[in-house]
């Protein structure tokens, strides 16, 4: 961390400020250790439920049901930025028009030949 040096266009990140480790108040270190004593309770509790063997319900896990709702309703929270728009863009709409312009000049270049008598076509029913 010492010889760290700072990008000239981004200032230093959070995790790699020397107070976050060093100067760390009384209150700050009580309150982190009262959350991971919270966390690990929280994670045995679950592990205990998990690998009961006479369980008969489901276990419910807050975090897989806010996952698992977040993944059903998208529609209703997205938000149109510069990056959807131009997403959508290349892959929805280029696409269609290059395949029409790549269609439509190919067969007009054989209309062309056709016209003039270059194209052989072989499988033709009527001439």
């Amino acid at each position: 961390m010492a010889d760290y040096k700072e990008a000239p266009l981004a200032s230093r990140p959070k995790t790699l400020d020397p107070n976050e480790y060093f100067n760390l108040s009384l209150e700050y270190r009580r309150a982190e250790e009262e959350r991971s004593a919270m966390r690990s309770n929280l994670k045995l509790q679950y592990q205990t439920q998990l690998n009961n063997p006479h369980r008969k319900a489901l276990i419910e896990d807050p975090a897989l049901n806010r996952w698992m709702y977040a993944r059903s309703h998208t529609y209703p929270h997205f938000k149109a930025t510069a990056k959807t728009s131009l997403t959508g863009l290349l892959f929805g709409v280029v696409p269609i028009f290059a395949l029409y312009y790549l269609f439509k000049t190919d067969r007009d270049k054989k209309e062309a030949d056709i016209k003039a008598g270059k194209y052989d076509r072989r499988f033709a029913l009527s001439s």
